[in-house]
Parts: C-alpha cells; sequence; structure tokens
C-alpha cells in the first residue's frame, strides 16, 4: 500500500483511480504507468473532477519538469529524503509523448474525460439505475460506503464501467495532515539515499564490501570515490545509507559528483538491477526545494484533500521554515509513520542514554579531579612553609657575623609597631579575642541544638555506602569462615582427646 498522490500517465475516462499505489513516496516529474508512491507529478490524459465541479488533479501540480520534456527522459530529480512520511521529488522516467504544454505548471487537458468521471461518480453515489427499483437505493449506500473506506468498486450502469473507489477520491474520511522536516543539502552535496532491506548491524559489518560494490557500480573508475555519509534503521529491518562520491581530476582537484547525476546513472535499468542484486529497494536523492517548488507545492492541495483542511495545516505549521504538510492517507500510511516515530524515539532515547553515561563518568572524573586539586593545594602549601624555612636558614647562615643594616633596622621597627598594634587591648587583638568568643559560644549552642551544618554529595555519600556495605559483606564473610574454622579446630581437639584416652586405657 502506497501513497501515490500523482495519476499514472496513459490512463483517461473511468480508469484513471484504477492505479494501484506502490512503494514509499515518489518524487517529482511524470510517473510511470505503474505509479511510484507519494509521487508530485501532474498527470497526463487523466480526468476527474471534484463532485462540486472544478478539476481535481492527481498530484501536487508539478508538472513534468523544467522545461518540455518528450519520449524518454528524466525529470527534476531533487529529493527529499525518508523522513516521516515524505519521499522525495525523484526522477521517473516517461513512457509517452506529453500533451501539454511541458513544465514545472503544466495542467491536464482532458476536461471530457474529467466531466464523464465526475458524472460516473456522482451517478454511483447518488442515483443508480443498475437494478431500476427500490434496490438502486441500497445501492447507493453500499457505493457511499465504498467511497469513504476508499476500497471497492461503485457499479451504476449496466452499459457503463464501474467506478473504481482509491483512497484518493475525495470522499474517502481516512485522511489526515502531518509535518515532515524538509532537507537542506544542496545538489552539489551530492547526497542520494539508498534503502537496504537489511538490518543495520549487517551493513556496518559489511559496510567496506558495500562500499566496493558500489564503487563496481559505477563502473570501478579510479578517479570516483564512494563514501559513506550516515546509516541509519528504518522500520521493517531496513537501513538507510547515505551515500557521495568524489571525483578526481588529473590535475589534483577533486569536487563531489551532483546528487541528480548520480541518482540520473543509479536510475539505468542496468544499474538498478545490479542495486537490487545488492539489496536496495529504493534511492533518492536529499536535496532542498527550491522557493518555487515549495510555493506550487502549499498552493495545490493534494489530490482528494479538502482545501480548507489543506490552508488550516498550513496555518498550523509549527515552522513553516523548516517542516511541510504531508498528507496521511489511510491505516497503512499512518502505521509507517508510526514505526518511524518509535524508531526515532529509540535512537533518541539510545542517544540520551550514551548522553547520561558521559555525564555520570564526568561526574566521577570532576570529583576525581577535585580531590586531586585539594591535595594537590595542600602539598604546595607545604612545599611553601618548607621553602621558606630553608630561605630562612640560609639568609641567616649568609647574615652570619655581619652587622645589622639600615634597611633590615627600618624593617624591625615596622614589625615592632604591628606586633604593638595588634597586642593593643583596643585594637585588633582585643576584637580578635572577643571574635573568638562569640565563635566559642556559637559553637557551645550549636552542639545544644546539634543542626546539621555540613552536606554531602550524593554521588559521594553512594560511592561510601556502597564502600561500607562491601567492607561489611568482607567482615561478615571473614567471621563466617573464623566460625567455620573453629569447628573444624574443636573436632579436631574432640578427636585428638579421644585418641589420648583410647591409647592410655591400651597401656593400662
Amino acid at each position: 500500500m502506497a501513497f501515490n498522490f500523482g495519476a499514472p500517465s496513459g490512463t483517461s475516462g473511468t480508469s484513471a483511480a484504477t492505479a494501484a499505489p506502490a512503494g514509499g513516496f515518489g518524487g517529482f516529474g511524470t510517473t510511470t504507468t505503474a505509479g511510484s508512491a507519494f509521487s508530485f507529478s501532474a498527470p497526463t490524459n487523466t480526468g476527474s473532477t471534484g463532485l462540486l465541479g472544478g478539476t481535481q488533479n492527481k498530484g501536487f501540480g508539478f508538472g513534468t519538469g523544467f522545461g518540455t520534456a518528450t519520449g524518454t527522459g528524466t525529470g527534476l530529480g531533487t529529493g527529499l529524503g525518508t523522513g516521516l512520511g515524505f519521499g522525495g521529488f525523484n526522477t521517473q522516467p516517461q513512457q509517452q509523448q506529453q500533451t501539454t504544454l511541458g513544465g514545472l505548471f503544466s495542467q491536464p487537458t482532458q476536461a471530457p474525460a474529467q466531466s464523464n468521471q465526475l458524472i460516473n461518480t456522482a451517478s454511483a453515489l447518488s442515483a443508480p439505475t443498475l437494478l431500476g427499483d427500490e434496490r438502486d437505493a441500497i445501492l447507493a449506500k453500499w457505493n457511499q460506503l465504498q467511497a469513504f473506506w476508499g476500497t471497492g468498486k461503485g457499479y451504476f450502469n449496466n452499459n457503463i464501467p464501474p467506478v473504481e473507489f482509491t483512497q484518493e477520491n475525495p470522499f474517502c474520511r481516512f485522511k489526515a495532515v502531518g509535518y515532515s522536516c524538509m532537507p537542506n543539502n544542496k545538489d552539489e552535496d551530492g547526497l542520494v539515499v539508498l534503502v537496504f532491506n537489511k538490518k543495520e548491524a549487517d551493513i556496518r559489518s559489511q559496510q567496506q564490501q558495500l562500499v566496493e560494490s558500489l564503487h563496481k557500480v559505477l563502473g570501478g573508475n579510479q578517479t570516483l570515490t564512494v563514501n559513506v555519509e550516515g546509516i541509519k534503521t528504518l522500520p521493517d529491518d531496513q537501513t538507510e545509507v547515505v551515500i557521495y562520491v568524489v571525483e578526481r581530476s588529473p590535475n589534483g582537484t577533486s569536487r563531489r559528483v551532483p546528487a541528480t547525476t548520480l541518482y540520473a546513472h543509479f536510475e539505468q535499468a542496468n544499474i538498478k538491477t545490479q542495486l537490487q542484486q545488492l539489496g536496495v529497494t529504493l534511492s533518492m536523492t536529499r536535496t532542498e526545494l527550491s522557493p518555487a517548488q515549495i510555493k506550487q507545492l502549499l498552493q495545490n492541495p493534494p489530490a482528494g484533500v479538502d482545501p480548507i483542511i489543506w490552508e488550516q495545516a498550513k496555518v498550523d505549521n509549527p515552522d513553516s521554515e523548516k517542516l511541510i504538510p504531508v498528507p496521511m492517507v489511510g491505516f497503512k500510511e499512518l502505521l509507517r509513520r508510526l514505526k518511524v516515530q518509535d524508531q526515532m524515539t529509540k535512537q533518541h532515547q539510545t542517544r540520551l542514554d550514551i548522553i547520561s553515561e558521559d555525564i555520570s563518568e564526568l561526574q566521577k572524573n570532576q570529583t576525581t579531579t577535585m580531590a586531586k586539586i585539594a591535595q594537590y593545594k595542600r602539598k604546595l602549601m607545604d612545599l611553601s612553609h618548607r621553602t621558606l624555612q630553608v630561605l630562612i636558614k640560609q639568609e641567616i647562615q649568609r647574615k652570619s657575623g655581619y652587622a645589622i643594616q639600615a634597611d633590615e633596622e627600618q624593617l624591625r621597627v615596622q614589625l615592632d609597631t604591628i606586633q604593638g598594634e595588634l597586642n593593643a587591648p583596643t585594637q585588633f587583638k582585643g576584637r580578635l579575642n572577643e571574635l573568638m568568643s562569640q565563635i566559642r559560644m556559637q559553637n557551645h549552642f550549636g552542639a545544644v541544638k546539634s543542626e546539621e551544618r555540613y552536606y554531602i554529595d550524593a554521588d559521594l555519600l553512594r560511592e561510601i555506602k556502597q564502600h561500607l556495605k562491601q567492607q561489611q559483606e568482607g567482615l561478615s564473610h571473614l567471621i563466617s569462615i573464623i566460625k567455620d574454622d573453629l569447628e573444624d579446630i574443636k573436632l579436631v581437639e574432640h578427636g585428638l582427646n579421644e585418641t589420648i584416652h583410647s591409647r592410655g586405657g591400651v597401656f593400662s
């Protein structure tokens, strides 16, 4: 089940809605008859109008790409990645001549077919004439139920084929609008996404072999180097690998191969077969959208989505610079987004666990560092005192036998003056004595009240408890060993006593 908002080319009339969507989100440009999922191409020869008149495009109306496109070619080729519910504006091969004015804003031209489709849909939902009696009213309700559900066929006339109801029809009720991140990579970055039907562990263990295989797919050119930008887990045991290719020129310079060029090479039939043999299920470019593309996408509601709901989704966009509204049609799309959300939540939780472990390790290192700093401060103070004592003894020995000099006498007088000021009852010494008495009184009252004034860090306290617990367990184990040894000694002593008594009886 997929979400193809671009009608496949080569359909008309009532068969326009019969193409079964497949795959993930497709891309800009025309789509093939099989239809890639969630493509944003403008349909050709496909007609359907809304119930109230007005053309209903089977896509976001991005047309067939820049410029006219006839025959077989590729479209725009820029991708949106595999974010939460938004695939990519990938190129899709064209299978037939385009009858419209090619370009980004080309529009469908089959108005009569659209009118027939509208009439047939309205007849199936409101006034079927299949049986010609009151059973047609029941059939109309059944057709309405199928249209609401988005599946089935609506029979309304014996001479006209039934209407196919898909989830893209405007009456389907199982629709919602979500938001997906827009990539900010440029085409020059050369990022291409390859989705492998393998687990992340398998991809990482065989990453070197994968790079060599991709290099062989590119022709084994020695001037090209394949690099892995990132690896991410996807739901259903799939893995997303983002790669880019660096091309080195003979003069020594290098550049990245543009994403559109690399993607066009991967989309060739023989190359695509080789990629499928490697386990690749989807490839797309990861490049940003141009302002014109974003404007065009936002202005045209997707097929089957109410314009009012689409406008409200644009208003409710929490970050219009980074997010873009994306329609969700059907339960499978909702389930897919839920799986992606769960996967991202697990990745975030894993990252949070790693950060938490790093923080715990840093806290331990900080505690150890603080203890070492305090130890080094004490050591520095001790060395400073020892150095000062050595300098004093050295100076005394050097000045031994010399008379006191004038500067030394002046220094001695200053020191005596300071000592006298300190010893004065009303000066510093008296104040120091008063402060000391107050400190003693406070210590006395504090001992009486026994208030806790010192706190230990919770982690340090936990480590102390753990250490004491281990000590206690060790002591308990040691005590049990001593008790067992005492019991053994008592048994040995008792055995010796019995042996001595028995020997004494024999000799007697």
